[in-house]
């Protein structure tokens, strides 16, 4: 963008990160430019997702990139957030599958599963060459997974599992899905505590995942519907190091990290293009940058975008240091996506009439950013996390 000196002009970002923090942001950039830029509008108009892209993102070393071993790059938690600005700076849709294919696929196989089970699958989704999915939401809403109805029970030395998920990314590209169930014996706990993973080939058969279509937003990527009807497992099937819902959550907060960086690489996007139109499109005989409303709203929107990348990176150096709670990965969940959603907001009134035409990024944004303030928890839900860390009481 020919904007982006300017921007970069007024708050000297780059001058926070190191070299190699420096060389991710950089690659991922790149990639976004090249690879999705040129293709995203059709995709998005045609309800495309462009599954060869997947083994040039694994051979980026994008793809849990955030890991250690089993083929993963290992990187800092600001290289994988500034990978995550960047591609969601093209769309939502591809950070979206790098957080599925990393943070929760295979951030729950890393973190619980077996040595088998990391062996099985990690190097594989690392290089794209498999694919996963995390299935944990339901039909009836996802906000309260501890009211799931999908459910494990034994049979004999294996498991069988009946339920139904929602809006399960990836679902019917997958090779693996990493499916919650509430396992049906009191000697796994019960309620919430009987909450486990397992580890589903989506070839077994009585897995069904279905492409959910009408989808105004997120149209470039793939959410499912799926049905577990009496699907056999073996023993080893189960997730062995998780327990209860601390399991999915631990990867959860994975994705919702991402998502802090993520959802101001959207917001960049759409200050850059209301910018470039600022300085280029005439009114009254003058550019419309020149005026100070214009200015006003171009000023207010590089304020937010600042702020929430600094948020953003103090929230990484915590990770990095072992030292991030959940309370502040709400505070930046919250704030990032409600910030960009108001900056394309804003950036569409600059374009006038055009900006709600695919000649510009910002709709598409926007329609977008409605599903990132959906999932990995609504608004709703971090102000409740964050009024819970404030009083002490529980309001859910």
């Amino acid at each position: 963008m020919t904007t982006a000196p300017r921007i970069d002009q007024v708050f000297d970002f780059d001058e926070l990160l190191s070299e190699e923090e420096r060389g991710w942001q950089q690659r991922a950039r790149a990639f976004a430019q090249d690879r999705i830029l040129p293709i995203i509008e059709d995709d998005f108009e045609q309800k495309h997702f462009r599954k060869e892209l997947i083994p040039e993102l694994g051979a980026a070393g994008f793809l849990g990139m955030h890991l250690s071993g089993y083929g993963c790059a290992g990187a800092g938690a600001v290289s994988y957030g500034l990978v995550c600005l960047e591609l969601e700076a093209a769309d939502s849709g591809w950070r979206t599958f790098v957080s599925v294919q990393g943070s929760l696929a295979m951030s729950a196989i890393h973190k619980y599963g077996s040595e088998e089970q990391k062996q099985q699958w990690l190097p594989g989704m690392a290089k794209g060459e498999l694919i996963g999915c995390f299935a944990l939401t339901e039909p009836q809403g996802g906000s309260d997974p501890a009211a799931m109805t999908t459910v494990a029970r034994r049979d004999g030395d294996g498991w069988v599992l009946d339920g139904a998920k929602r809006w399960i990314g990836l679902a019917s590209l997958a090779d693996v899905a990493v499916v919650w169930a509430r396992v049906d014996d009191p000697a796994y706990g019960e309620g919430a505590k009987a909450v486990r993973g397992f580890l589903v080939p989506t070839t077994t058969p009585g897995f069904t995942a279905t492409p959910i279509d009408g989808k105004l937003s997120m149209r470039a990527s793939v959410q499912c519907d799926i049905e577990l009807d009496g699907v056999r497992l073996p023993a080893d099937a189960i997730l062995p190091g998780a327990e209860g819902l601390s399991g999915p959550f631990g990867c959860l907060n994975e994705a919702r990290y991402g998502i802090v960086w993520g959802a101001m690489g959207a917001a960049r996007s759409c200050l850059e293009v209301a910018l470039d139109r600022s300085i280029t499109r005439e009114v009254f005989g003058k550019p419309i940058g020149a005026n100070q409303l214009t200015q006003a709203k171009l000023a207010d929107m590089l304020l937010e975008v600042e702020k929430g990348m600094l948020l953003a990176l103090h929230l990484g150096r915590r990770k990095e240091a072992g030292r991030l709670t959940p309370a502040q990965i709400s505070v930046g969940k919250l704030n990032s996506v409600r910030e960009a959603l108001a900056i394309a907001h804003e950036a569409r009134t600059i374009l006038g009439g055009d900006g709600i035409t695919n000649a510009f990024p910002v709709m598409r944004h926007a329609a977008n950013l409605e599903s990132v303030r959906t999932y990995e928890g609504t608004d709703e839900i971090h102000q409740l996390i964050l009024g819970r860390a404030l009083t002490g009481l529980n309001a859910f």
